[in-house]
């Protein structure tokens, strides 16, 4: 049976005006009428930008600290969206205060933050997910149903992209909030390949050049798998990338537009014909899926979404610890 969550945000960043802009949506639509209600929004100190936010988004509560927020008991799911730096420690605070976390990418800075995270989720018994919304969307399936019919034979390689100039954005250009391209951008690529390259990463080669501060502004990464195929990562914050996905096999390819949020997906033949070129469901913002499946989850007492489960997040904070320890990067935080 359905039962109402209340969801708190935490933040008025960008990235928390679309998950307010999606919550909103899904409040008004019959597959999660009754089911998610955007309930309050949580700014450190500014209770005017709280309730600034508020106002836009008809939420009913506007708190001025987080400890307004967490002292509130009628708040039972919080969606983090603040600088990567503070998601760990954020998630760990909510969860101690009895509220499931839905933690936006990346869920921490890296594996040991995000294993303290899952191990208070295991202890709390409350319900923690990273939002990373390439895992959860429909498109995720389509492409696996593909491969599975063997239409384009035996996968043999992939590579990715994703790409922006963002160098204006001050927490992409600062070390101390964990900037760079890889937590930022470079973590959909990286997804994308690992939810359809089967088999263990036995060798990783990686090169980035870094800027001035510190920070990775474009890098090229290949992960060699214990059966010898392979996958290219490219990710920069510098340039325009082409977002494209690439699954390449014996028989066929298959051509993903905009990795992280497929625009098109079309299946190629040996002679690079077109063979297939399925529809993708039409989305409200893209992001309604990852809070359906913390929806489902927290009412069926999981601690993690069946799509991004704490090992999956595990294995991505892993590689792309290996990843910065080649390129020589550590945050401030690490040191």
């Amino acid at each position: 049976m359905a039962f109402m969550t209340n969801v708190a945000i935490l933040g008025a960043g960008k990235i928390a005006r679309k998950m307010a802009e999606t919550i909103n949506l899904m409040s008004k639509d019959s597959r999660w009428e009754g089911q998610v209600n955007l309930y309050a929004v949580a700014t450190r100190d500014s209770i005017e930008r709280a309730e600034q936010f508020a106002r836009e988004f008809e939420i009913d509560v506007a708190y001025g600290s987080y400890q307004e927020m967490l002292d509130d008991p009628d708040v039972d799911m919080v969606y983090i969206a603040t600088p990567h730096t503070l998601h760990a420690s954020q998630a760990i605070m909510c969860m101690e205060a009895g509220k499931h976390v839905l933690v936006e990418k990346p869920l921490a800075i890296n594996a040991t933050q995000a294993q303290a995270v899952f191990e208070k989720s295991r202890e709390t018994g409350l319900t923690c997910g990273e939002a990373i919304w390439t895992r959860y969307e429909p498109s995720r399936r389509i492409i696996q149903d593909i491969i599975d019919s063997g239409i384009i034979g035996e996968i043999t390689s992939m590579s990715a992209n994703l790409s922006y100039p963002m160098m204006a954005k001050e927490r992409i250009i600062k070390p101390e909030l964990a900037g760079g391209a890889l937590l930022d951008v470079g973590i959909y690529p990286l997804n994308f390949v690992s939810m359809f390259m089967p088999g263990g990463v036995s060798r990783i080669v990686s090169s980035a050049r870094l800027s001035e501060q510190g920070t990775d502004e474009l890098s090229q990464t290949t992960l060699w798998y214990d059966d010898g195929k392979m996958a290219d990562i490219t990710t920069s914050y510098w340039e325009v990338g082409d977002r494209c996905g690439m699954i390449r096999g014996t028989e066929g390819i298959i051509r993903v537009e905009n990795a992280n949020n497929p625009e098109e997906i079309r299946v190629l033949n040996r002679s690079y014909e077109t063979i297939s070129n399925p529809e993708i469901p039409h989305q409200l913002t893209g992001f309604e899926y990852e809070v359906d499946e913390m929806l489902t989850a927290i009412s069926q007492g999981n601690v993690e979404p069946v799509s991004m489960p704490h090992d999956e997040t595990m294995r991505m904070m892993s590689l792309m610890d290996k990843i910065r320890e080649q390129w020589g990067l550590k945050y401030p935080d690490e040191m």
